[in-house]
C-alpha cells in the first residue's frame, strides 16, 4: 500500500510545490511554494474548467440515478422476459469505455452519423446536426453518453435495495387505499435512503474522475468547451509537460475526492450501525 499508493500521493504533493522544466529534467526543478496553487486557482481557465466539471458531474449523476431508479422499479416486479431485459440494460455498463466512446463519436458524426440521418429521415431537421464540434452542445452530448454508460450501475444498486423493502408494508398500504406514488414516497424511498446515499456518492466520485469518454470523444474540445478537471490535468502533465502545475491540480482534485470519500465512509458506517440495530 505504501509503495503503490502512499509514495505516489506523497510525491505528487511534493512536486506540486515546484516549477518543473519542459525538458523533464526533474533534478532542475525550482521550488515555488504555493505559487502553483495560486496560479491555478486565480486563472480564468480554472474557473471555466471547474464550471464544466460541476455541470458534467451534477447532471451525469442526477440523470444516471433517475434512469437507474426507473429501471430498478420496473425490474422489481415480475413479468415475462424480466431476466432478458435486465441483461440488455446491463450492456452499456459492461461495454468497454473506449469502444463505447468511438461508437458514440460515429453516432454523433455531423456528416455520417446515424443520429443526424434518422432525424433528417423523419423530417425533424433538414440539415445534419453538429453536436460534438459545437461549443454549445458538446458537453450535453457527452453527458448523454456518460448517463447511458452509468445508469445500469445505479440500477443494480437500487434494485438490490428494493429487495429489502417488505412486501407486507406495500400490501397493507394498498389495502388502506394508498396510491402508487404514496406507497413509493412513504414506504419504498425511505428504505432506499442508505443505498441512495452510497450510490450517489459513488457516481459523484466516478464522474469527477471520469476521463475516457470526454478525452476520446473530444479531447476537451472544441476550444476547451468539454474540458473537465481530469482532462485538464492530463493536458498539463503530458502535453505541456508542466508536472508541477499538474501535480497541484491533482492535489486539488484529490482533496475534493477525499471529502466525498469521507461522506461515503460515514454513509457506510451509518448503514452498518442501522443494520446492527
Amino acid at each position: 500500500m505504501l509503495l503503490v499508493i502512499g509514495y505516489p500521493v506523497y510525491y505528487t504533493v511534493y512536486l506540486s510545490f515546484f516549477d518543473t522544466p519542459p525538458s523533464l529534467a526533474l533534478e532542475d526543478k525550482t521550488y515555488v511554494g504555493v505559487d502553483n496553487y495560486l496560479r491555478i486557482l486565480g486563472s480564468e481557465a480554472f474557473r471555466e474548467v471547474t464550471w464544466n466539471t460541476a455541470v458534467w458531474t451534477v447532471f451525469s449523476t442526477f440523470f444516471a440515478f433517475v434512469l437507474g431508479l426507473g429501471a430498478a422499479l420496473s425490474l422489481n416486479r415480475a413479468f415475462i422476459g424480466r431476466g432478458m431485459l435486465r441483461g440488455i440494460l446491463l450492456i452499456p455498463y459492461v461495454i468497454s469505455g473506449v469502444a463505447a466512446s468511438y461508437i458514440w463519436r460515429w453516432l454523433y458524426h455531423s456528416d455520417f452519423g446515424v443520429i443526424s440521418a434518422i432525424l433528417i429521415e423523419f423530417g425533424i431537421t433538414d440539415h445534419p446536426l453538429n453536436l460534438i464540434d459545437n461549443t454549445e452542445t458538446v458537453l450535453p452530448a457527452l453527458i448523454v453518453v456518460n448517463v447511458w454508460k452509468e445508469f445500469p450501475f445505479a440500477m443494480i444498486m437500487l434494485l438490490a435495495g428494493l429487495q429489502t423493502v417488505p412486501d407486507q408494508l406495500h400490501r397493507a398500504a394498498q389495502v388502506d387505499g394508498a396510491g402508487p406514488w404514496h406507497r413509493f414516497w412513504h414506504i419504498t424511498f425511505p428504505h432506499l435512503r442508505g443505498v441512495t446515499v452510497v450510490t450517489t456518492l459513488l457516481l459523484l466520485v466516478a464522474n469527477l474522475n471520469s476521463f475516457i469518454i470526454p478525452w476520446i470523444m473530444t479531447g476537451g474540445g472544441p476550444v476547451g468547451a468539454s474540458d473537465i478537471w481530469i482532462t485538464a490535468i492530463y493536458q498539463l502533465a503530458f502535453e505541456r509537460t508542466r508536472f508541477g502545475l499538474a501535480s497541484a491540480y491533482s492535489v486539488i482534485l484529490f482533496v475534493v475526492m477525499m471529502s466525498l470519500g469521507y461522506f461515503y465512509v460515514r454513509a457506510l458506517s451509518r448503514g452498518s450501525k442501522e443494520a446492527a440495530e
